[in-house]
């Protein structure tokens, strides 16, 4: 396998993040106690990680249909919905993710601040010093996405608070194919910096769609339908756009196999580390959801690998 699928493989595993409904997972095992600070952090890490793998098998999933491979396609968009409407979600309700309607929309207007006047500006100056200019133009297009994202949660969040005005319509989205293909960019630092941004952009599109659900059972249908536009941005605009330069994609063998050693990892070596020290911690319910997870992933390990014996 080439380095950057190594590295990328990794990244599945959640250490470095059409919409998909998330379903109604089983509940979470709920400890009395607040979580400890260690069980918090690898819980979001863990989260960053589903974010992302739910992101790129949607990928792998196109690429397989465009192979004609469509048993493969299924298993992938299947292990998606899995990644999202079970793990990410038990994981946020694990550590109270989702909150009020505000609270939900606060935090969303400080994630896309942080990335518009801070991250992706850097990134984007990062890439020109690297003379990777298709990676610099594309950071400052999508800082320039997440400023108006801030300002339609802006007035989201005026309507709720004060009744003034109306919870936005959501933005137009326009998908962008990413077929397989070589990374497009040439720095080590650039490749790096596409890979924390997918992780984030595919965070975004989980979360927004948990917060989607929310707004929806809580009767608020105009936020629910920004909120999932917000997600089908950051996943079909975003993550795609940065997939395709970083080369996410390759031919469905090699997506099979990136997606045996992302998984085998998360099964055998970052969800046993976790339910350890989440049951040092006495975080019993967390080590328990870990342990379950790691099973799952085991699991999927499987089918990639009797989908990948098949393909060949």
């Amino acid at each position: 396998m080439k380095p950057s699928l190594v590295r990328l493989a990794t990244a599945v595993s959640g250490l470095a993040l059409t919409a998909v409904s998330v379903g109604t997972a089983p509940a979470a095992v709920a400890d009395s106690r607040t979580p400890a600070l260690s069980t918090v952090q690898d819980t979001r890490a863990a989260m960053r990680g589903e974010g992302f793998a739910h992101a790129a098998y949607l990928l792998y999933a196109d690429e397989a249909d465009r192979e004609g491979n469509g048993r493969i396609a299924e298993l992938y968009r299947s292990t998606a919905q899995t990644e999202l409407g079970d793990h990410f979600t038990q994981e946020a309700a694990l550590i109270s993710y989702v909150g009020s309607n505000e609270s939900n929309v606060r935090q969303a207007m400080e994630g896309e601040r942080f990335e518009a006047t801070s991250m992706y500006p850097t990134y984007a100056e990062e890439a020109r010093q690297d003379g990777d200019i298709a990676a610099a133009e594309l950071f400052t297009e999508i800082a320039a996405d997440e400023a108006e994202h801030r300002e339609l949660l802006a007035l989201a969040l005026k309507a709720l608070t004060t009744g003034e005005g109306k919870i936005p319509a959501p933005p137009q989205v326009d998908p962008v194919a990413v077929p397989a293909g070589l990374p497009q960019v040439s720095s080590a630092r650039t490749r790096a910096n596409l890979d924390d941004a997918m992780h984030g952009e595919g965070l975004a599109n989980a979360t927004y769609t948990l917060f989607a659900q929310h707004a929806r059972d809580t009767g608020e249908h105009r936020l629910a339908a920004l909120f999932e536009g917000l997600a089908q941005v950051e996943l079909r605009e975003h993550f795609a756009s940065e997939a395709l330069l970083a080369g996410l994609v390759s031919d469905t063998a090699t997506n099979l196999r990136t997606s045996i050693a992302g998984e085998t990892y998360e099964a055998e070596v970052m969800y046993p580390t976790f339910a350890r020290r989440a049951a040092e911690s006495g975080d019993a319910g967390a080590a328990e959801l870990f342990t379950e997870i790691a099973g799952d992933e085991a699991g999927h390990a499987e089918a990639f690998q009797r989908a990948l014996n098949h393909l060949g």
